[in-house]
């Protein structure tokens, strides 16, 4: 067990912290003697942290004597999950993002339908980008790209399906080639899809699950946006994108 020496830190809290991750981890009730052999904590030592750690319910002894975790983090991961309110945290983020690049900033959620765009930052006004509060995107967009490589198959079938199906073979020889590239950079780019001479480059939200909450896409003149992971504008939008998610737990 890896506990960071720091004159800024409790270790005894760091040393607790790491005994309920271990716990967490396991996925089912895990016994001492599993802990210990994990831990490497000492067998007296251990059993005043478990014993702490039950006392305030942060985990819960079984009968056979195995642990779990208890109420009192279930009670903490419930209240962090009603206030994941996505849109709300990351509008701080969107408007440095604005301003750092000049562009307009869209932020698109899942539904049945397909993506849909549901907050928009112009920064600008002048410009047609071809998309507002409540479009739904298509799967050639930089926004539906990442959403057909990292939502959950189960979930984007229907509306996949049914895109795909309007594409000529080329163009989704051309798209599923694309795929590979966009898991591995976390960005997608689409050059000049709807309006001539605007384009755009997107990237994912991810939670602690690595689970997909959003995607952010940067649209702008095709000249102010990246075209390809190896501009060296696109670094900036990958370090962005990993900072952003490790506020929803996300861990590289």
């Amino acid at each position: 067990m890896e506990i960071i020496k720091d004159g800024s830190m409790i270790q005894s809290l760091q040393v607790g912290m790491n005994i309920v991750d271990i716990v967490a981890k396991q996925g089912k009730p895990v016994k001492f003697t599993d802990i210990y052999e994990i831990s490497k904590i000492t067998k007296s030592n251990l059993y005043k942290y478990l014993n702490t750690l039950t006392q305030l319910g942060i985990l819960y002894k079984e009968r056979d004597g195995s642990y779990t975790l208890g109420s009192k983090l279930i009670e903490y991961g419930m209240t962090a999950a009603s206030q994941e309110n996505v849109v709300e945290r990351i509008t701080p983020f969107l408007q440095e993002l604005s301003r750092r690049t000049q562009n307009t900033i869209l932020f698109s959620t899942w539904t049945p339908n397909g993506p849909m765009v549901v907050k928009m930052l112009n920064n600008n006004q002048g410009l047609n980008i071809g998309a507002q509060v409540g479009t739904m995107l298509t799967i050639l967009s930089a926004t539906g790209k990442i959403f057909f490589a990292f939502k959950d198959e189960a979930e984007t079938n229907i509306w996949a399906t049914a895109e795909l199906e309007t594409l000529s073979d080329q163009t989704k020889k051309q798209l599923f080639g694309e795929l590979k590239d966009v898991r591995n950079s976390g960005l997608a780019f689409a050059r000049e899809l709807v309006v001539e001479s605007v384009s755009s480059v997107s990237f994912p939200i991810f939670n602690y699950r690595k689970q997909l909450l959003g995607v952010v896409t940067v649209v702008g003149f095709s000249n102010s946006i990246p075209a390809s992971e190896n501009d060296e504008r696109s670094q900036y939008l990958i370090d962005f994108y990993k900072e952003l998610s490790k506020n929803f737990g996300y861990q590289t």
